[in-house]
């Protein structure tokens, strides 16, 4: 889609659930997560800054157009945006694989029927940086093999996805 400023895709009223990434550099990466977000009805993705560009030809290969049909916004503002997503409703959900978070089994069943959800995807490797990490509502983790300790982004994203759906 076209970028949209932020407040376009946090103000609809009623269920709706958001996408926000900090500092996904990857296009392969963001194209994949665009495409997760387009097949489990996402409303919008937010970009930080210096993530990857979704109209960059290779994100909207690997998006399979999905990034040429979802709204999404860049967003200068991050700690800004994160606290008008709480403002509007929204619950700030983070993706992190350390062992304190929580297990997204457990807090996708104790989550509202029809939520606000932002659901808060960090960069590769470095993951999401500790402010938006305490901003967050709740942090939670996909549980996997003794020896794993994370997945890529954009798969992780998709299975956050299913289970909040």
């Amino acid at each position: 889609g076209e970028p949209a400023a932020p407040e376009a895709l946090m103000d609809p009223v009623g269920p709706r659930t958001l996408l926000a990434l900090e500092g996904v550099t990857d296009p392969d990466n963001v194209g994949a997560i665009f495409r997760n977000a387009a097949a489990f009805g996402v409303a919008g993705v937010l970009l930080s800054s210096h993530c990857a560009d979704p109209l960059y030809r290779k994100a909207i290969r690997v998006s399979m157009g999905a990034t040429l049909a979802l709204p999404f916004a860049q967003v200068p503002d991050w700690a800004g945006t994160l606290a008008v997503l709480r403002r509007a409703g929204y619950r700030l959900v983070a993706l992190c694989p350390g062992a304190e978070a929580e297990d997204i089994v457990e807090v996708a069943g104790r989550a509202p029927r029809r939520p606000r959800l932002a659901l808060l995807l960090g960069a590769e490797g470095a993951g999401l940086s500790d402010a938006t990490r305490a901003a967050a509502d709740v942090e939670v983790r996909i549980p996997m093999a003794a020896g794993v300790d994370s997945l890529n982004v954009a798969a992780a994203c998709g299975i956050a996805l299913h289970r909040f759906a």
